[in-house]
């Protein structure tokens, strides 16, 4: 599966907002840049 591509199509849609899409970082799915890519904002874990 592509995860970069079936989490930007969601995104674009309006279906995930940025916390949807942190939450695909912190599974593993898509990395920090491609984060950055899909929203336009630099990825910040969380403490």
């Amino acid at each position: 599966m592509d995860w970069y591509a079936t989490v930007k199509r969601h995104y674009d849609a309006s279906r995930y907002n940025n916390a949807n899409v942190a939450t695909f970082v912190v599974a593993g799915k898509i990395t920090p840049e491609q984060y950055k890519t899909i929203t336009g904002e630099d990825y910040e874990a969380s403490a």
